[in-house]
């Protein structure tokens, strides 16, 4: 009998664990009997993954916060290099994290393991000197976004369009009178979302200004309900923000239920990130922000190659939802254009039908083509 395949995989983040899990999810209608580890979340657990270390340790964004946690998470990467260089995987699935992953992967790939990376790096939005990087690293490039494919074969890295797997998995017209029940929300209220990120540092530098945001918006609309998605790890870190901020009306705080939260709401006023995308599969109106240590901010900026920053914008070619980041995000422009969409309700409907366009385009069986992909690579 045949060995069972042995998958090595490393997510970074809240994101990376559900893309991963999906994938995972592929993998084993494929092979049943296959292993996995490496760095993950509950997702991937939940599928029969085994965690060497979970995802918190490398969920750090910004140049400034990374050189913070560099010793510990370069350990990290030795310590896993010399475990995989020990007992070789089938393959080594990186999950997006490229700064950690694509570095693991060139080591990898030089001692002959297959390597492949799942979310093609954003090299046409702010990293366009990591293509030669890639294609080092790289076996093969899993790509989620349709155009994705021809810009890296333009660079001579093979690569596989999968779609997105959050647009299968997402209705086309969410339910929003079941989320409500669930949540305990009114079915006549107006109810925004607050999504202040899934990282430590983005709670720090989003969730004061977001709430304030709210206190802002409930002065000039009474009678709106706010609710306020918090992944468990960072719950406690955001209740003491709310007490803080002070008194927010009809604000709820959610354990996760990030995807019950966008369901339910009217508008949301959200981090700039993957959540975005969400959203924009829910058909929700939306104002993304961001703010940032100051020096990360500004190496940030200079490395950006196109307008936009937020995913909904950029897969549209244009600024369909605003944009408030750095110094622009103050409570009360956040406020102002949350306020924006519900007084507007033509422009409302207008960004939802641009929005279910999105979501047809992204719409693919992503763990059958992912797993299928794999399987090619593995026959090389």
């Amino acid at each position: 009998m045949a060995e069972a395949l042995y998958f090595s995989l490393v997510a970074g983040e809240a994101s990376g664990d559900l893309l991963a899990g999906l994938l995972l999810g592929g993998m084993r209608d494929k092979w049943p009997d296959m292993h996995s580890a490496g760095i993950g979340g509950p997702r991937m657990a939940a599928l029969g993954f085994e965690p060497w270390w979970p995802y918190e340790k490398l969920a750090v964004r910004g140049y400034v916060e990374v050189l913070r946690h560099y010793r510990e998470i370069v350990g990290i990467r030795h310590q896993l290099r010399e475990r995989l260089l020990a007992n070789p995987p089938s393959a080594f699935i990186g999950v997006d994290a490229p700064d950690f992953n694509l570095d693991l992967e060139r080591d990898l790939k030089a001692h002959g393991i297959p390597t492949i990376h799942f979310v093609c790096p954003s090299i046409w939005a702010w990293r366009a000197d990591r293509v030669e990087k890639i294609r080092q690293s790289v076996d093969h490039v899993l790509c989620i976004f349709p155009f994705e494919t021809d810009l890296l074969a333009q660079h001579g890295i093979d690569a596989t369009y999968v779609g997105h797997p959050l647009a299968k998995n997402i209705p086309d017209v969410p339910d929003r009178a079941a989320a409500r029940t669930a949540l305990g929300l009114p079915q006549d209220a107006t109810v925004v979302a607050l999504l202040p990120g899934s990282r430590s540092s983005e709670i720090e530098y989003l969730a004061h200004r977001f709430l304030q945001a709210a206190q802002r918006m409930a002065k000039q609309q009474p009678g709106l309900h706010f609710v306020l998605p918090a992944m468990p790890a960072l719950r406690a870190r955001i209740e003491a923000i709310v007490k803080e901020v002070g008194e927010v009306p009809n604000l709820l705080v959610l354990n996760g239920q990030s995807h019950a939260a966008l369901a339910a709401c009217d508008v949301t006023l959200i981090a700039s990130g993957t959540a975005t995308l969400e959203a924009a599969l829910f058909k929700r109106p939306m104002v993304i922000a961001y703010n940032m240590n100051w020096l990360s901010w500004q190496i940030m900026r200079r490395k950006k190659l196109q307008p936009w920053v937020g995913l909904p914008n950029i897969l549209c070619q244009d600024f369909v939802v605003p944009e408030l980041l750095q110094d622009a995000a103050t409570p009360d422009a956040l406020a102002h254009e949350v306020l924006q969409w519900l007084a507007n309700p033509a422009a409302a409907a207008s960004v939802q039908q641009r929005f279910a366009t999105l979501h047809d385009t992204l719409r693919r069986d992503t763990p059958a083509l992912a797993a299928h992909a794999i399987e090619k690579v593995l026959a090389r």
